[in-house]
């Protein structure tokens, strides 16, 4: 299994760099790739599963709305955080 793939169970999901600004998607884990530290950040920040996120924009980085909270993340992460459309 590549560092990309999601986790075997979980045959539906896409990594959030992949999502396209304006949609809404549904957060279903982060990947074990993401640093401990960072991952409990981002929890910290609202990144918990189930959480509904709307993808505002790509580039430069990937920046999410999860409920109120605008979150930009860098391309290295977004690629581990996956999500459910």
């Amino acid at each position: 299994m590549s560092q990309d793939s999601p986790p075997s169970d979980h045959q539906a999901l896409v990594p959030l760099a992949f999502i396209a600004p304006g949609v809404e998607v549904r957060l279903a884990c982060l990947g074990k790739e993401i640093d401990p530290q960072q991952r409990e950040q981002l929890t910290a920040y609202g990144l918990a599963e189930n959480r509904p996120l709307t993808v505002l924009q790509q580039r430069p980085m990937t920046v999410i709305l999860a409920e109120e909270v605008e979150l930009a993340l860098e391309h290295s992460v977004a690629r581990h955080v996956w999500v459910r459309r």
